[in-house]
């Protein structure tokens, strides 16, 4: 055992030298202004070391050179540009698309759920695969996607409305159980109750897969996110295998159950199943199609839930949206005698605004990769300095969450505001991109928008929200996870509403006594 430590720590030694020396004084040798680093650790060593989050490491360093269109920092030893200035943002995301059409991902993951997902996929694969998910966020597909939304909502809602009255702090991370129902039902087409059965499968296995905290899970992650071939020497995976054959094992049985029983679903596993057999479609084998319903999981289940949970904060900090947002809930329930429609959904303008405000100061992704594929030039980073020629396989970041932040783009911008998305203001604005922006922006952002209203909706109309005593910033980040999230936790005051709406009110009563004792 102890020659193998030996002689692994000998591999280890190797290769970190040789991509220290191969980037080293990569940005000093080209002129251009950068973070000062560490060798082997580069920029993030406060990072790495949990002193400060990576969220708090891009907020702070946007500013590192204010004037600058962008500068150089390194993640660990690999060198990436910082890209500050929004029309080389817009170039690269969206002018110059073919030059960067691609991220890293998770393709280094060693695992075919990762590898072969949408988010991870390159080239002519990604093309083909995302036109033909692209049916799959049509209006007319969200539209029947909505009502299995809707079930898991109200499922949802009541369950916290009917809570005892004494229990005055609830984790809102239980939100997770909601979007993980969405996800089972939307991506899957298998039907969970996480709320009245908490240690599901799915839920126990959804969580497993993104949850990234633990000294040995952010070795595994930045061992394979910098140094993939020793990740693939090593066989280091990020997830268990029992979890990926777990849900592969979903997407099987429910193949083979919809064709043995002629049974069709309007969810993304039916549209990869309807083109096998088609002239000039190719098929997805189980591991393309498990990877396509995975990527929900990893982009959905975090993300999505946390969204929600910072929108919630935000209405319970902020009782005037509250009684705004209650009033436009309550007038729709009011012209559909409670059964509300996708269309009203959609036309809700204030709650659409709240949740866009949300996804501005807590955007999901901190901050979007992309991979230089062509040779590109980029301006002069400041009017005194030389322009740089960006070769195949440079890496550049944007700063989503710093430029949410910027007061040259919002003003207040510290301040919840939905006013600033009412009218159509900030939301087709190339400094807002939550869900990215160009092609390669996230195809099911749709998908993502209806799912929060469609539960805040419900939440809104049976529940007050108010903060407890539990209740912290939001604003220190979390040190030890990659998603955004307060470092104290999500924790409000859940109460029911005294002036609910009649026909909810009547719901309500017949459904208590079933739900009161759920856990």
């Amino acid at each position: 055992m102890e020659y193998w430590s030996i002689l692994l720590s000998i591999v280890i030694g190797v290769i970190s030298i040789y991509y220290l020396f191969k980037n080293f004084n990569f940005f000093k040798r080209n002129g251009i202004i950068h973070l000062p680093s560490v060798p082997l650790f580069g920029s993030i060593l406060s990072v790495i070391f949990r002193q400060i989050s990576i969220f708090d490491f891009i907020l702070n360093k946007y500013n590192f050179t204010p004037n600058a269109k962008y500068f150089g920092f390194y993640m660990m030893t690999t060198p990436i540009f910082f890209l500050r200035d929004l029309e080389l943002i817009k170039t690269v995301l969206v002018k110059n698309f073919e030059a960067f059409p691609d991220r890293r991902g998770f393709a280094d993951f060693n695992d075919p759920l990762f590898e072969k997902n949408l988010f991870s996929l390159h080239g002519e694969k990604w093309r083909n695969v995302r036109n033909l998910l692209s049916p799959t966020f049509t209006s007319s597909k969200m539209k029947m996607m909505f009502t299995l939304m809707s079930e898991c909502a109200v499922d949802f809602a009541k369950f916290l409305s009917t809570s005892p009255a004494d229990k005055s702090s609830i984790d809102m991370k239980d939100i997770c159980k909601y979007t993980t129902d969405v996800i089972a039902t939307c991506a899957f087409g298998i039907k969970v109750n996480s709320i009245k059965d908490p240690m599901n499968k799915f839920y126990i296995y959804g969580k497993e897969a993104t949850n990234f905290r633990g000294v040995i899970r952010s070795i595994k992650f930045f061992c394979l996110g910098i140094f993939p071939r020793l990740g693939r020497i090593l066989n280091l995976k990020i997830i268990n295998d029992c979890v990926s054959d777990f849900f592969k094992d979903i997407v099987k049985t429910t193949i083979a159950t919809r064709d043995a029983k002629h049974i069709t679903r309007s969810d993304m596993l039916q549209l990869m199943m309807d083109i096998r057999g088609k002239e000039g479609r190719r098929e997805l084998d189980i591991d393309d199609m498990t990877a396509q319903a995975f990527i929900f999981i990893i982009g959905g289940l975090e993300t999505s839930s946390t969204t929600m949970c910072y929108a919630a904060h935000e209405i319970a900090a902020n009782p005037e949206i509250q009684t705004k947002l209650q009033q436009e809930i309550d007038k729709v329930l009011e012209e559909s005698n409670g059964e509300v429609s996708y269309e009203a959904i959609n036309r809700l303008e204030y709650l659409d605004a709240v949740i866009s405000e949300a996804l501005r100061l807590y955007p999901p992704v901190a901050a979007l990769e992309r991979i230089c594929e062509k040779t590109f030039e980029l301006p002069p980073a400041l009017p005194d300095e030389k322009p740089f020629i960006m070769k195949k396989g440079m890496l550049v970041w944007i700063p989503v969450l710093a430029i949410h932040h910027d007061e040259k783009y919002y003003d207040n911008p510290e301040k919840f505001d939905p006013e600033r998305f009412l009218n159509n203001k900030m939301r087709n604005s190339s400094c807002y991109m939550p869900f990215g922006l160009g092609p390669r922006m996230c195809i099911a952002h749709r998908f993502a928008m209806l799912e929060i209203k469609v539960l805040l909706f419900h939440l809104l109309a049976r529940c007050e929200l108010k903060p407890s005593v539990k209740t912290t910033s939001l604003k220190k980040f979390c040190k030890d996870i990659i998603a955004l999230t307060p470092e104290d936790g999500f924790w409000l005051n859940i109460q029911r509403r005294r002036n609910m709406y009649s026909v909810l009110e009547s719901t309500i009563m017949k459904t208590s006594g079933n739900i009161s004792n759920i856990k």
